[in-house]
């Protein structure tokens, strides 16, 4: 069983969660390696993809203790539990589904619940969500997020949506716990030309980002 709370510290320490949302299952593991490249290692993929499950353990199995591989876009606990059956060592949801939270906990998988409130995002918290997915995280912005923490500092944000590596610094500054880039990162058209040593570029892009807003 995975330790729920050392997969905490990986995620924490990355400040990064790459989301693979794909057409095609054997696009996965490619986009993975070549994130890993880029020195991005928290990597999710999402449900919406074409055989999820299969992908999640196919990079489970290749890719070894370097890589962080969790699930996204889960709705329910038994999709939650196929994915972790599989090798998901997170679970992630865009809504905020705080039946998930029993389901992984009890394999040993940290959750990261979608918020949009300060409510929901408190609710989360209460019902023993690790993370907060602050989403869409573009139409909210740095500032939402400050002002948001002023009274509740105890919740971990990870912004998604429209964060890329020229925003991250000031979303991080903002006071968030990490970031989640999908197709500012893992892009459609990248994936279409499987043009991976692209995307191991961008990934650069975002470490050296991150690094950067930690660093000032």
């Amino acid at each position: 069983m995975p330790d729920r709370e050392q997969t905490i510290a990986r995620l924490l320490e990355s400040g990064i969660v790459a989301i693979i949302r794909a057409n095609s299952p054997d696009l996965a593991l490619p986009a993975a390696k070549a994130l890993l490249a880029g020195g991005v290692n928290a990597i999710e993929v999402t449900l919406t993809t074409p055989g999820a499950c299969e992908a999640i353990a196919a990079m489970s199995r290749d890719l070894g203790a370097g890589a962080l591989i969790g699930v996204g876009t889960v709705l329910t606990p038994a999709d939650a539990n196929e994915a972790m059956d599989a090798g998901a060592a997170y679970v992630i949801s865009p809504v905020c589904r705080t039946e998930l939270i029993a389901a992984s906990h009890a394999r040993g998988c940290p959750v990261m619940l979608g918020c949009y409130t300060p409510t929901e995002a408190q609710t989360a918290h209460e019902a023993g969500a690790d993370f907060i997915k602050l989403f869409p995280a573009d139409t909210l912005g740095p500032a939402y997020i400050k002002a948001l923490l002023a009274p509740l500092p105890h919740l971990r944000i990870v912004p998604t949506g429209g964060v890329n590596h020229e925003t991250l610094a000031s979303f991080m500054q903002a006071g968030c716990a990490a970031v989640g880039a999908g197709s500012c990162l893992v892009s459609k058209d990248i994936q279409e030309r499987r043009d991976w040593a692209e995307l191991t570029r961008r990934a650069e892009r975002f470490v050296a980002a991150m690094k950067a807003a930690r660093g000032a």
